[in-house]
C-alpha cells in the first residue's frame, strides 16, 4: 500500500486594500465628470491623486465618501460595499473634502465639540480632551477659542483637518490639504501625513501641486479627464519614465557625434547632453565617449521627475483616447 501526499493548494497572493472601485462613472446631464475609473488605495499606503483642475479627482472623492452616488460602478471602501456597507465603514474614516463648513458665530473649539457630539467611535467622556488633542496637532490652540468667521483660509483648512482627526482612522482622505497654507503650515501637514502614515493608517491625498505628492506619497494615480491613465507606487512609475544618463562634458557637439554614430540616442542638455539608455549601457556610453577623446566630467542617472512623467502621460492620453497611457507605460496593451 502506497500513500501519496500532494502540496496544499494556495491562492494566489493579493495586496489588502483600503478603497477600490470598479468602472466608476458619474453624469451630470451631459456632462461627464469621471468615466471608468478602475482605482486600489492599498491598505497603508499614502496615495496622491493628482490631476489638473476639472480631472475628476473630488468628485471621485465625494463618490468614494458616498457623498454622490456613482452613475455606474461599484466602490468597496474598508472591505464594505457601498453604499449597502456605509455604517460600518465610515465611522474608520476621516475627511477634508473641497473646504470645510463650520457654524460662523462658534469658536473653532465649539464647532469641534459639535463633531465630536456625532462620532460614533468617541465615548462622551473623552470628547474634550480629543479636541483638544486635535487643535495641538494640528497648530491651531493658540485660536480655538477665536470664532470661525474670523478665520483665514489656512486656519480653516486646519479645523477642517482638526475634525478628520478626532478619532484614529484607518483611511483619512484629504482633498486639497495646503489650500490656502503658508509654508510652515505644508510642512505641518506633511508631517501629520507622514506620522498617518508611520502609525499604520491609509492616506488619500488629492492635489494638483506635483511637489507636494512627490514629498509625501509612497503611491501615485493620475487622472486626466475623469479617467485614471496611470497608477502604482510612485518608485516605480518614476523608473518606469524611461532609463537615461547625464553627461556633463565641455566637448557636447564632439560627444552627440560620437554617440550619434554608435547609434546611441541623445540630446544636448544645460552643461553637457542627456543619454537614453534603450537598447544600450551606461558602461558602453562612456567608453563610446572616451574613445572619441571626449571629456566626460560626471556621468549621472537621469531620475525622471513627477512633473515630466505627468507631462508625458496626459499628453500621450491627448494624443491617443484609444489607448490609455497606463497600457503606454506599461509597454502595451493587456
Amino acid at each position: 500500500m502506497t500513500t501519496s501526499t500532494s502540496a496544499p493548494v494556495t491562492a494566489p497572493e493579493q495586496h489588502a486594500v483600503a478603497a477600490r472601485t470598479r468602472g466608476l462613472r458619474k453624469e451630470y446631464g451631459s456632462t461627464v465628470a469621471v468615466d471608468r475609473v478602475d482605482l486600489e488605495l492599498p491598505e497603508g499606503a499614502v496615495l496622491g491623486m493628482l490631476g489638473p483642475n476639472g480631472s475628476g479627482k473630488t468628485t471621485t472623492i465625494r463618490m468614494l465618501l458616498g457623498l454622490v452616488r456613482p452613475t455606474q460602478g461599484e466602490i468597496e471602501l474598508l472591505g464594505k460595499p457601498l453604499p449597502d456597507g456605509a455604517e460600518q465603514a465610515l465611522p474608520h474614516v476621516g475627511a477634508l473634502v473641497e473646504g470645510p463648513g463650520f457654524h460662523p458665530f462658534l469658536s473653532g473649539r465649539e464647532n469641534l465639540i459639535r463633531c465630536a457630539a456625532f462620532e460614533p467611535l468617541l465615548d462622551k467622556r473623552d470628547i474634550k480632551q480629543a479636541v483638544e488633542d486635535a487643535v495641538e496637532r494640528v497648530g491651531l490652540a493658540q485660536a480655538a477659542h477665536r470664532r470661525y468667521r474670523g478665520y483665514s483660509l489656512g486656519m480653516k483648512q486646519r479645523l477642517g483637518l482638526a475634525a478628520a482627526l478626532l478619532v484614529p482612522r484607518k483611511l483619512v482622505v484629504l482633498d486639497e490639504p495646503t489650500n490656502g497654507l503658508d509654508p510652515a503650515g505644508t510642512r505641518e501637514i506633511r508631517k501629520i501625513i507622514a506620522e498617518l502614515h508611520a502609525a499604520g493608517s491609509t492616506v488619500l491625498v488629492s492635489s494638483h501641486l506635483l511637489s507636494e505628492v512627490e514629498a509625501t506619497c509612497t503611491h501615485v494615480a493620475v487622472l486626466h479627464r475623469g479617467t485614471v491613465v496611470a497608477q502604482g507606487e510612485l518608485t516605480e512609475l518614476l523608473q518606469a519614465g524611461g532609463s537615461a544618463l547625464q553627461v556633463i562634458t565641455p566637448d557636447v557637439e564632439t560627444a552627440l557625434g560620437a554617440l550619434r554614430s554608435a547609434k546611441i540616442s541623445a540630446r544636448p542638455l544645460g552643461e553637457g547632453l542627456r543619454v537614453e539608455l534603450a537598447g544600450t549601457s551606461a558602461p558602453q556610453v562612456i567608453e563610446t565617449l572616451v574613445k572619441a577623446g571626449v571629456g566626460v566630467y560626471e556621468a549621472t542617472r537621469w531620475k525622471t521627475g513627477l512633473e515630466e512623467l505627468f507631462a508625458r502621460l496626459t499628453e500621450a492620453e491627448e494624443a491617443e483616447r484609444g489607448m490609455s497611457a497606463v497600457d503606454t507605460l506599461d509597454g502595451g496593451p493587456r
